[in-house]
């Protein structure tokens, strides 16, 4: 179990766009191509047990991601993985390390994110959580998506916010401000906005659901 001691400069890396791993989350993954198959099993040995999940930006990959522990684990009858990650902390990508493994390793700096492993949960004084919950009622109505509201209800602020940061059908780039937002309270006041300006003609119309 990792405490408060200190995490490993490199970790391996799992790049994948609209993925993001939120603090205090968890991410489930269906891992499938041999160069991922490969990562967990080694992932599995390793000590940590840590993968960063990060995002390709361009030609290259986002300056931010999040380390994830992998908490639970299987495999189908045709070789293909299930993994969950606990969200750990968010990293700075320092450099992506090529060559030694099939899949990209990362050099990584956690020094601006101390905050993302304390248990206590932050505080957002300023949300006003049933505006927000109509807002977010209109969004899913308009895009035909449908969630579990009763969950949404039961759920603190930040699992609130978090969830839906990492759940809605947001771009990559508005996924990314959304992961290296500095707090809860800017998260939320960003997804606010964001649900806003998609009720004013942004936004996909396609049918989801989510969990």
């Amino acid at each position: 179990m990792l405490g408060a001691g200190p995490l490993p400069d490199t970790i391996p890396l799992f790049p994948l766009p609209g993925a993001v791993l939120l603090p205090r989350t968890r991410l489930p993954l269906h891992i499938f191509e041999p160069r991922y198959l490969q990562l967990v099993e080694d992932v599995l040995k390793s000590g940590h047990r840590l993968i960063g999940m990060i995002q390709p930006v361009g030609d290259g990959l986002a300056a931010v991601g999040t380390a994830g522990r992998l908490t639970m684990f299987s495999e189908t009858d045709d070789g293909r993985f299930m993994v969950s990650l606990r969200a750990v902390s968010r990293f700075r990508l320092v450099e992506a390390i090529e060559g030694f493994t099939p899949y990209l390793r990362g050099r990584v700096d956690w020094s601006d994110w101390r905050g993302d492993r304390l248990s206590s949960v932050p505080a957002d004084p300023g949300f006003d959580r049933p505006a927000f919950i109509a807002r977010l009622g209109r969004y899913m109505e308009e895009r035909g998506l449908s969630t579990d509201w009763n969950a949404a209800e039961e759920a603190d602020d930040e699992l609130l916010v978090n969830s839906l940061s990492m759940l809605l059908p947001l771009g990559v780039e508005e996924k990314q401000a959304l992961l290296e937002a500095p707090d809860l309270a800017a998260r939320r006041a960003m997804l606010d906005g964001l649900l806003e300006y998609a009720l004013h003609g942004g936004g996909d119309d396609d049918e989801e659901t989510l969990h």
